[in-house]
């Protein structure tokens, strides 16, 4: 009997554990939609045994699903890309202040939201893609986003619609320096330079320089080292490997920066784990891994860009605007692009 006693208390500490184990998770929706990431999940699973519960969907519906689930929702994350869509989850109450100082400490004030209720977990610069056969070095020397007001690049400029956040976020820098009269000013004849109709995705935009379509492109880094990488096809490298890139306005403010970040949402569940999980992901093994997969530029300085974004340039000047204007000026910036017939 007593035999018996002690084999049922056995196999009674066995489930528990496994209960515990079990309850041990977090819960990530996420609108990042590289394969890769979910590599440094079970890394993180893996060292930490922590398990990451990964829902990947479009932003907009995964919002849609966080109001729908409102304080019953199980997501303890939120990882999306640029800023603009990070402060409207702000803006909305979705967040929480994150508490933790290690991360305080690896993200950047600027990189970060207003009371550190989401943080950058990587960098992407809005830059200017060029066709060497059709662009002197004359042209690109100092080049800034406002010298592209300038008639001498009427007819040829290609860059997506104005309902696309990155570019919404880059007017909304230019309106965070210089105003909403002048930023209209500036598109009004910027628009007037267009090559063509906005159409398709940034990597549409790179295609249009490589094939003589457009002199200029502005488009995100990162699609260039995808582009490169092999990737995306052979035609789409042949492509890349005809085009070089220009970080504007390296004489004044720096280049435009925005960001992949994470929030923690009020309703978690798991905050501690949650906290532990974007640790992780500012980690150096998580950060290299970051950009020699997605190649966006890591949040910090001990890891390097990736090959293939090294190769344009190993540093370049950062605009140090915080990243939080970006969904501030937001509305202004869409009203005053819609003004100026940037359809």
């Amino acid at each position: 009997m007593l035999k018996e006693i002690k084999f049922s208390s056995f196999f009674l500490l066995i489930i528990l554990s496994s209960e515990l184990i079990f309850a041990s998770e977090v819960n990530l929706y996420t609108s990042r939609h590289y394969d890769t990431d979910d590599v440094l999940y079970q890394e993180f699973t893996d060292q930490s045994g922590i398990k990451v519960n990964v829902i990947s969907a479009k932003g907009k519906a995964l919002v849609e699903k966080l109001k729908s689930e409102g304080d019953r929702s199980p997501a303890d994350i939120f990882i999306t890309v640029d800023a603009g869509n990070l402060w409207k989850l702000q803006k909305d109450g979705f967040f929480q202040s994150i508490e933790s100082s290690k991360i305080k400490s690896i993200v950047p004030k600027r990189l970060r939201g207003p009371n550190d209720e989401w943080v950058g977990l990587a960098k992407r610069s809005r830059v200017l893609f060029y066709n060497p056969e059709n662009v002197s070095k004359e042209e690109l020397k100092n080049l800034s986003y406002e010298d592209l007001s300038n008639p001498i690049w009427k007819g040829r400029i290609a860059i997506r619609s104005s309902n696309n956040l990155y570019n919404q976020s880059l007017v909304a820098s230019l309106i965070a320096h210089n105003g909403v009269k002048e930023t209209e000013k500036w598109a009004k004849s910027f628009v007037s330079n267009f090559a063509r109709k906005p159409q398709g995705n940034d990597r549409a935009q790179i295609m249009a320089v490589a094939n003589g379509e457009a002199d200029i492109a502005i488009a995100n880094s990162y699609y260039i080292g995808l582009m490169l990488s092999g990737k995306k096809g052979s035609e789409q490298k042949n492509a890349a490997q005809k085009v070089g890139l220009h970080f504007p306005n390296q004489l004044g403010r720096g280049t435009h920066i925005n960001i992949s970040g994470a929030g923690i949402l009020k309703s978690s569940k798991n905050k501690e784990n949650a906290e532990k999980l974007i640790e992780f992901l500012l980690s150096k093994y998580a950060q290299s891994h970051i950009v020699n997969n997605t190649y966006e530029y890591p949040i910090i300085s001990e890891v390097q860009p990736n090959f293939y974004i090294l190769k344009f340039g190993e540093s370049f000047k950062e605009d140090q605007l915080s990243v939080s204007n970006y969904g501030e000026f937001n509305p202004a910036a869409v009203k005053l692009m819609d003004r100026v017939g940037w359809e």
